[in-house]
C-alpha cells in the first residue's frame, strides 16, 4: 500500500475515495489533510476510526462510512460541525454514536442497516435535520425530541418493531414523506390523518 502513505502528503487534496479497498483501518495522519471536504470510506472492513479525522474540521460536503464494521465512532468527530451529509448504514451500531448529535449542520443523516433499539434525545440538536433514514435497525420507539427537527423533509423507519411514534411528528411544518413499510408493530396513531391531509405522503 505504498501510494497511501503518500496520499497523506498531499495535504491541499480536497476529496478523497478510498472506498472499496478492503481497508481494516485508517491512518491518524489522516487528520493533516486539513482541507478535505468529502471523504469516502465506504465499502471497506473498518472496525474503528482514527480520533484525528476530527482534525479536519472543514470536512463540510459528505463522510461514507457505510458498508463497514463500525459499532463506534470517536467521541471527537462531534467537531465535525460543518459537515453536512454523513452515511453510517450497513454497520454494526447498536448504540447510536454520541458525536452525530453535535454534528450541527447536518442536513442528512443516513443510519439504515444497524442494530439501533433507540435513539437518544439529543438528536433534537440536529436543527437543521432535512432527511433522517433509519431503516432496518431494532427501533421499538423514537425520542419526542424528533418534534424539535423544523426542517425534516423526509423519515425512513421501514423495517423497524416500533410501537409508538412521537406526536410531534405530526407538527414538523416541512414533512413531505414518511415511510412506514415493514411496520408491523404500529397502530398508527390519529395525527397520521392530519399530516396526509396536509400532503404528507404516508407509506405504510
Amino acid at each position: 500500500m505504498h501510494h497511501q502513505n503518500s496520499v497523506w502528503e498531499q495535504t491541499e487534496l480536497e476529496g478523497l475515495v478510498l472506498a472499496e479497498n478492503g481497508l481494516s483501518e485508517v491512518s491518524e495522519q489522516i487528520g493533516r489533510l486539513k482541507r478535505l471536504r468529502m471523504l469516502d470510506l465506504g465499502h471497506n472492513k473498518l472496525t474503528r476510526l482514527p480520533e484525528s479525522l476530527a482534525d479536519i474540521e472543514g470536512l463540510s460536503d459528505f463522510l461514507y462510512l457505510h458498508d463497514n464494521r463500525l459499532a463506534a465512532l470517536p467521541l471527537s468527530l462531534g467537531k465535525l460541525t460543518k459537515l453536512r451529509y454523513l452515511n453510517i448504514s450497513e454497520n454494526i451500531f447498536e448504540v447510536f454514536p454520541e458525536c452525530v448529535s453535535s454534528m450541527s449542520s447536518l442536513i442528512e443523516l443516513r443510519v439504515s442497516d444497524n442494530c439501533l433499539p433507540s435513539l437518544p434525545d439529543s438528536i433534537g440538536r440536529l436543527s437543521g435535520l432535512r432527511e433522517l433514514h433509519l431503516r432496518n435497525n431494532k427501533l421499538t420507539s423514537l425520542p419526542e425530541t424528533l418534534g424539535m427537527l423544523l426542517e425534516l423533509r423526509q423519515i425512513d423507519l421501514r423495517g423497524n418493531s416500533l410501537t409508538h411514534l412521537p406526536a410531534g411528528i405530526a407538527a414538523l411544518p416541512r414533512l413531505e414523506k414518511l415511510d412506514l413499510r415493514w411496520v408491523e408493530t404500529l397502530i398508527p396513531p390519529v395525527w397520521i390523518r392530519d399530516l396526509e391531509a396536509r400532503g404528507c405522503l404516508i407509506y405504510r
